[in-house]
């Protein structure tokens, strides 16, 4: 039996696995799907100072709470640079990461500095407008590639604005994360914001794989999600 650790992207919670977790439990295994500090049911801690540090404490905290060990721990999206921040602080904890069409970051390096000039450009704007300086509002998820009108509605209901800091915070690395196997997973059923991350990927000589689906695999593509996490 492994321990899964599942940590969703910006503007999600915990609550994004609904549809993958009991997959993996179903399997034998143990999960854990935490909601990072300043969004969802804990938009109640969100201030100015929630940076990327932050995140990368609650589940080393996590990890450290339970004793967990042989942990898959997988990021969505801007949850990439947390799963590294993680792997660098805690390397024998870890069994393996994946990076969901993610952020592949290395050391100095800030999330909004891995974005194609273009969406970077988008980001900066909204957060110098409506986010007040310091959020990033939720963005369009048909430019996401979420086109069912029931996953829409599920997920627009719950997706809170997320804390700029976590973006323009770099990584801090001291190489250690390097030993923990990693495999990547890109969705290519939308613009391919993270198709320069797999091909860094496959670059470090990471399994890289695909699935045909948008950028919210974890809801429009569960099962092949599942298959994929459950591969070793």
């Amino acid at each position: 039996m492994s321990t899964f650790v599942l940590l969703h992207g910006a503007w999600h919670g915990g609550w994004a696995w609904q549809r993958v977790a009991p997959l993996l439990r179903e399997a034998g295994h143990e999960v854990h799907t935490p909601t990072l500090t300043g969004v969802s049911d804990r938009a109640h801690l969100l201030s100015p100072s929630v940076g990327l540090g932050t995140h990368v404490e609650d589940v080393v905290a996590l990890l450290e709470a339970y004793d967990a060990h042989d942990v898959v721990l997988a990021g969505h999206s801007y949850a990439g640079q947390v799963v590294t921040g993680v792997a660098d602080r805690v390397p024998e904890r870890l069994a393996r990461r994946v990076y969901l069409d993610a952020f592949v970051g290395e050391h100095g390096e800030a999330a909004i500095d891995l974005l194609p000039g273009k969406v970077a450009g988008h980001y900066r704007e909204s957060v110098a407008g409506p986010g007040f300086g310091w959020l990033i509002p939720v963005r369009s998820l048909q430019v996401l590639g979420v086109t069912e009108q029931s996953d829409l509605d599920w997920l627009m209901a719950r997706l809170t604005p997320h804390p700029w800091l976590t973006y323009t915070e770099p990584l801090r690395l001291t190489g250690a994360a390097d030993g923990v196997a990693a495999t990547f997973v890109e969705c290519t059923d939308w613009m391919r914001v993270f198709q320069a991350h797999a091909e860094r990927a496959a670059a470090r000589g990471w399994p890289v794989h695909t699935i045909a689906t948008g950028h919210e695999a974890m809801v429009t593509a569960p099962k092949e999600l599942a298959d994929l996490l459950l591969t070793r």
